[in-house]
């Protein structure tokens, strides 16, 4: 009863949930991050309790409500084995219409009408070729963040995050991935997909996948200089929790290289899959949301580290 009321107010009122989720999510981000960066010192503690976790965590009074829906910072790899299992599912349904020609399942169409807020708040702006490339770059990025977050990175035992950041990756990845098959050639009912063809790969499609490829090993490649600072170099054994100054790759630019190749990545998926209104909203709200944890972030280093390079800007080299 209460799924029929839902279904009926989205269709009935046209609302895209996934639009609604990025605008909300950056909505979000941008007021709260802008108020612990510009006037932090008159907000209440509750509210930095909740926005601040992982190194710049709120050092103040803690309040006892918030510290109950807090949970380990290492349940970061819950929503990861969720985003590789989500993509894979994704990729799936595109690969299959591809071979066989066939509009995707019916209740994958229904599914897509109802998060779209009807079917009619949906048309065809992705061609099958895009959403396969899409596909399968968006898959091999969760499926690397699946293996470091399970078997590489190394959390803090005491380290918490508010169960609104932990909420916020499911609705995260849920979204983007269903973001690339809303207005996707074979997901759209009555449509077909189209065949699949390197040909059909545009020049600028190209750069994005070589970009996307450069941003997801640099990524990979930072965060393995941040898992390695917990690490007796000689030994491979951990050695500390503690939170150390990044040297070496891209960390003598920025202070979150991981960041800003997160970013890339999502743009350079923008490239390839167009005139997706749904994906440029992906990709503002992850520009926002990695933009305030940078600055933060690069603060936290400046004031723990008295040695830190001054040379260093936060996410954009030379720049910010």
């Amino acid at each position: 009863m209460i799924f029929e009321l839902v279904e009926y107010f989205v269709k009935n009122n046209k609302i895209n949930l996934v639009n609604v989720i990025f605008i909300g999510f950056t909505v979000i981000i941008v007021i709260f991050g802008s108020l612990i960066t510009l006037v932090e010192p008159l907000l209440p503690d509750f509210i930095k309790q909740s926005f601040r976790y992982g190194k710049h965590k709120h050092n103040g009074p803690e309040i006892s409500l918030v510290s109950k829906m807090e949970v380990p910072k290492s349940w970061f790899k819950h929503f990861y084995i969720f985003a590789f299992s989500w993509a894979m599912l994704a990729l799936y349904f595109v690969l299959k219409g591809i071979i066989m020609h066939t509009t995707a399942p019916s209740y994958v169409i229904e599914f897509l009408d109802f998060v779209a807020g009807g079917a009619g708040n949906r048309k065809i702006v992705i061609n099958s070729n895009s959403a396969l490339v899409a596909s399968v770059l968006m898959t091999l990025q969760c499926a690397r963040r699946f293996y470091e977050t399970n078997f590489v990175q190394i959390f803090s035992k005491t380290s918490k995050m508010n169960l609104s950041h932990y909420m916020v990756g499911y609705l995260h990845y849920f979204g983007a991935i269903v973001a690339l098959l809303l207005n996707t050639e074979g997901f759209v009912k009555g449509s077909l997909p189209s065949s699949f063809s390197f040909t059909k790969i545009t020049l600028l499609q190209y750069v994005c996948i070589f970009v996307f490829h450069f941003s997801w090993s640099q990524q990979y490649k930072s965060n393995m200089i941040l898992v390695n600072l917990r690490k007796n170099p000689n030994t491979g054994k951990v050695e500390t929790e503690k939170h150390l100054m990044p040297m070496g790759g891209f960390f003598n630019v920025v202070s979150s290289p991981h960041m800003l190749f997160e970013i890339l990545m999502y743009i350079s998926l923008l490239g390839i899959v167009g005139a997706s209104l749904t994906w440029k909203l992906v990709v503002v709200w992850v520009f926002s949301n990695q933009l305030m944890n940078a600055l933060l972030t690069h603060k936290w280093y400046k004031d723990n580290f008295k040695n830190y390079p001054k040379q260093r800007k936060a996410l954009i080299p030379f720049v910010l």
